[in-house]
């Protein structure tokens, strides 16, 4: 008796691996939400990225500050729960006078436009705003959601 090693048997073996493998990262395809979410065959979707610069003005009023940065805080939970803005966040300080960003929930610019045209900060020069096109997974639909569930304190 030889010990040859079964190489059918292995192969088998590695074929049974390999499939197990491939099964376990097959996605689970919903399509119900995919639908509700507006996700496209690769379950990504159309939105709008806006980066917020520093604008032209010089506000050095700390109470009118205070009340523009509360006006802006408060536009941005507005049309958060009009699922009109999907994710905002301001940026570390950096050479680009890039101070924040926000995604919304549009696949064109002229709408963009027109909901961050309602932030007091953005009216005041505080912020100039850039527009881009960004295609990203629809599963950031559900950020707001989620958030909620994580948030322990309200700006």
């Amino acid at each position: 008796m030889t010990n040859k090693p079964n190489f059918k048997w292995l192969f088998s073996f590695a074929l049974l691996i390999a499939l197990q493998t491939n099964a376990q990262n097959e996605p689970t395809y919903d399509s119900t939400l995919a639908k509700k979410l507006g996700a496209d065959d690769y379950g990504m979707k159309q939105y709008v990225l806006v980066i917020l610069t520093t604008g032209p003005a010089t506000i050095t009023d700390k109470s009118t500050l205070d009340s523009l940065f509360a006006g802006h805080m408060g536009n941005m939970g507005l049309l958060a729960e009009q699922q009109k803005l999907l994710m905002a966040g301001p940026l570390s300080k950096n050479n680009l006078a890039y101070r924040g960003i926000f995604i919304l929930n549009t696949s064109k610019i002229e709408d963009a436009k027109v909901m961050v045209s309602t932030d007091p900060a953005v009216k005041a020069g505080i912020f100039n705003a850039e527009y881009l096109e960004w295609y990203g997974s629809a599963s950031l639909m559900l950020n707001n959601e989620l958030h909620k569930k994580i948030q322990k304190t309200i700006f």
